[in-house]
């Protein structure tokens, strides 16, 4: 994605646009942690348990866990996008469209 800058956060592996956390790699190694609006986030908690879930340390942040062997690509694709569009700068963003996840044939 246009202006993403791989890095670390907390010792693991980080990807940030316009300073802004859009995703790291949890401790584990099993999970992601995801920045996602509060009201998302219960949505995909409740629905997808199995996937989607917060530690007392998240509870008051914009951000779940989500753990890596239940994510679907497609899904991950979708909220880094959507987190994308919300924190990239203006100058990135209105110059460049975020992926739309399909694939280009020749």
């Amino acid at each position: 994605m246009p202006g993403v800058e791989e890095g670390t956060s907390y010792g693991t592996l980080a990807f940030r646009v316009g300073g802004k956390l859009l995703a790291r790699l949890y401790p584990d190694g099993k999970s992601v942690v995801l920045r996602v609006d509060f009201g998302e986030r219960e949505i995909l908690m409740e629905a997808e348990p199995e996937t989607f879930y917060i530690t007392e340390h998240y509870r008051n942040y914009p951000t779940m866990l989500a753990r890596l062997a239940n994510l679907h690509p497609d899904e991950l694709r979708r909220l880094l996008t959507q987190t994308w569009q919300k924190c990239a700068p203006k100058r990135i963003a209105k110059r460049s469209k975020p992926p739309s996840g399909r694939s280009r044939t020749a």
